[in-house]
């Protein structure tokens, strides 16, 4: 069985766009402060004081000439399932996210169409956690190992950056792990709930002197909604700071994944869907289709601040050991050996000239090696290998980031990268020929960005550039040959974007808008051979409109609301593929109405009541448009109760997911053969837990 050798470790690791503009415009410039800049009287900018990294260097969010946004520790773990980071990302505009459920496809996540093709894993969206890539050299992500649990702070960049970090750099996500002080504790979590869930954690951080830590261990079991859908993992993840002196800071990271077990129930049609809502496709059952995996991280970060800049190290290594069983026979049982490191520098001048010239120059080098063997499914049972080689990704970019002040109170900000992408693919399944062979793809990416400043209000305007080269999975070919799928080519995107920021004393909110060209964008499709399996081509253009608007309050009596809306127009200007002309066609897979809501109620007595709606707008599952899913809204309440007795705090909580029991679809796959598009998402359930901390120090948490 595919799970045998992966299982011994299990126990040992745990939707008119007008009116919406109109509105957001009225909105902002009615309650936009006064500012008078000759006495200086204007209200405290709390976007000052959030701080970002993920911009290649510390900046203030008032102050960065892109759209950004911030996810906190409160947010990402206060009554959370944890089960995927999508339920503390949905309030962030611009950023689509489908597949919570199945956790054999994992999360699918889109920032301004980009990743929206995936059928498994993320694309064109570059994730990081700790500074430490967890995106691959080839541009494929993975989140299934991201501790949720030990996560203090999210970053999301949205649009295109690969003047930043390179190949499929549509936008950034950045995780950061917690880290200790002094005092110490440790805390122990347990909670349950419909459809099998278990969640157990243990964490233990703290620090003294020049040193800090956080160690955290926690094991996830879900039986699932549907049919032949369980999922089992356990995780642990660790982090270790070390500042020798004032200026100097060494990180260490550590994360061991280890999920046994992810049963895929698949895609099935509108007519299984009605007749029966938890049923899984019945192929998916037969070839016992679902995954399994195992990776270890480790990571390093140097940092250094002396009078003249900042210089940063960073050293990585990922081994990865995954199996798969699709629901076909010839080559539907996946063996994948991968193993990824890399190495970068960067170095910021503080201040250059009388013109207080800031710049950011650096370098990234990323390696891949992938063993990828495939075998017959035998109905659940791997059969002969049909298939075997060796795939080779180095990763090569240099970048130059400069920012400086023009008169009164404009910045500008440019960058440019070049990265070259390397593919080599040696075929050792000989019988059936040799089918090994190279790849190269070189790209230069600019960007350039203006910005505007009177008191807490800011302005900018942007263009920057990306490109997304296929992933090594990508370049399958459809004839089921080995080697690579030579016809592809790099998806190539440019993002022109204007946007407004403003935030003071109790409210923040910020508007943007935003045009992407893209030249040559891969598209998936199914063949009848290889149901359930995803290929590649490349359309020959394709543009995306859009505004994204969010707004936060903060009331003295402890309530305050968030709210995101996306609008979105995402069409092929020319696409013909296999003889059918998709041009004018909407992008599948993406609603043109997205939006996010809450309310929340914060006592001075540790009483916290939360409820939000998610609203998704139509949507089309194919390319033709022939097919469109219907819109849907879906409400969650969480309530919190903290009580601190000495040393100990105990913190029970409950959890009510879609309390009106909204019937909808949780996942779209695009171009699904047979009409196998939809994943049906969970009825009304609930769940609830206890987090209990001790601490000697009872102001420590």
């Amino acid at each position: 069985m595919m799970y045998s050798r992966l299982q011994k470790t299990t126990d040992s690791m745990y939707q008119d766009l007008t009116l919406a503009i109109s509105s957001v415009a009225v909105m902002l410039f009615a309650t936009s402060p006064v500012a008078t800049a000759a006495t200086g009287d204007v209200a405290s900018s709390t976007l000052d004081e959030i701080i970002v990294t993920a911009t290649r260097r510390e900046t203030a969010v008032r102050n960065v000439a892109r759209s950004i946004s911030v996810v906190n520790k409160n947010e990402i773990q206060g009554a959370q399932q944890m089960l995927g980071f999508d339920e503390a990302l949905a309030r962030v505009p611009g950023l689509y996210m489908q597949n919570r459920y199945n956790f054999a496809q994992d999360l699918k996540v889109s920032l301004r169409g980009f990743g929206a093709r995936s059928s498994f894993g993320i694309r064109g969206v570059r994730i990081f956690v700790d500074d430490i890539p967890e995106s691959l050299p080839d541009g494929q992500a993975q989140v299934d190992s991201i501790d949720l649990g030990s996560t203090s702070r999210i970053e999301v960049l949205r649009g295109p950056a690969s003047s930043l970090y390179g190949n499929a750099a549509g936008g950034v996500i950045a995780v950061y792990s917690e880290l200790g002080s002094d005092p110490s504790y440790v805390e122990a979590g347990l909670a349950g709930g419909d459809y099998g869930y278990r969640r157990q954690q243990l964490k233990a951080a703290g620090g003294n002197g020049s040193v800090q830590y956080m160690v955290n261990a926690s094991s996830t079991d879900l039986d699932g909604y549907r049919e032949h859908s369980s999922a089992n993992g356990r995780s642990i993840n660790a982090k270790l700071a070390y500042r020798p002196t004032d200026h100097d800071e060494l990180q260490l990271t550590f994360n061991n994944t280890d999920q046994p077990r992810a049963d895929d129930a698949g895609g099935i049609d509108a007519a299984q869907m009605a007749l029966d809502r938890r049923s899984a496709r019945s192929l998916n059952i037969l070839f016992n289709a679902g995954e399994a995996l195992n990776q270890q991280r480790l990571g390093a970060v140097y940092k250094t601040d002396r009078s003249g800049g900042e210089l940063m190290l960073r050293n990585y290594y990922v081994w990865r050991d995954f199996e798969s069983l699709l629901p076909f026979t010839d080559g539907g049982a996946v063996d994948l050996q991968r193993f990824y490191y890399g190495a970068g520098a960067q170095y910021t001048f503080r201040e250059l000239g009388p013109q207080q010239l800031q710049l950011t120059t650096g370098f990234d080098l990323d390696r891949q090696d992938d063993d990828r063997q495939r075998f017959d499914n035998n109905d659940g049972a791997v059969g002969n290998k049909v298939f075997e080689q060796n795939e080779k990704v180095d990763s090569n970019g240099v970048y130059l980031l400069a920012r400086m002040p023009l008169s009164g109170n404009a910045t500008v900000s440019a960058g440019l990268r070049y990265d070259r992408v390397f593919f080599d693919v040696d075929d050792t399944f000989l019988s059936d020929g040799d089918d090994s062979g190279e790849l190269e793809f070189d790209h230069w990416s600019p960007s350039l960005a203006v910005q505007y400043t009177l008191g807490p209000r800011m302005m900018f305007a942007s263009w920057s550039s990306s490109f997304e080269t296929p992933t090594t999975t990508e370049l399958a070919n459809p004839d089921g040959s080995g080697g690579f799928n030579e016809s592809l080519q790099p998806q190539l995107a440019d993002n022109f974007e204007i946007g407004f920021k403003s935030s003071h004393e109790s409210l923040s909110y910020e508007l943007s808008i935003f045009h992407i060209d893209l030249e040559q964008e891969l598209v998936p499709f199914e063949i009848a051979t290889s149901p359930g399996r995803s290929f590649y081509s490349n359309a020959g253009s394709s543009s995306r409109d859009g505004v994204e608007a969010a707004l936060s309050w903060q009331g003295q009596s402890g309530l305050s609301a968030e709210l995101s809306y996306t609008w979105s127009d995402f069409r092929f200007d020319e696409f013909i593929d296999a003889g059918q002309d998709y041009s004018g066609r909407q992008l599948p897979g993406l609603p043109e109405h997205f939006g996010y809501v809450s309310l929340t109620y914060a006592s001075g007595s540790g009483f916290t009541a939360s409820v939000e709606t998610l609203f998704s707008g139509e949507l089309y599952a194919n390319n033709g448009n022939t097919t469109s899913v219907g819109s849907y809204a879906v409400s969650n309440v969480r309530l919190e109760y903290s009580l601190q007795r000495g040393a100990w705090r105990f913190r029970p909580y409950l959890g009510v997911n879609n309390v009106f029991d909204e019937k909808y679809a949780s996942n779209i796959r695009v171009n699904a053969f047979g009409g196998r598009y939809y994943e049906p998402a969970p009825e009304l359930n609930i769940y609830a837990g206890l987090a209990v901390t001790f601490s000697k120090d009872a102001r420590a948490r």
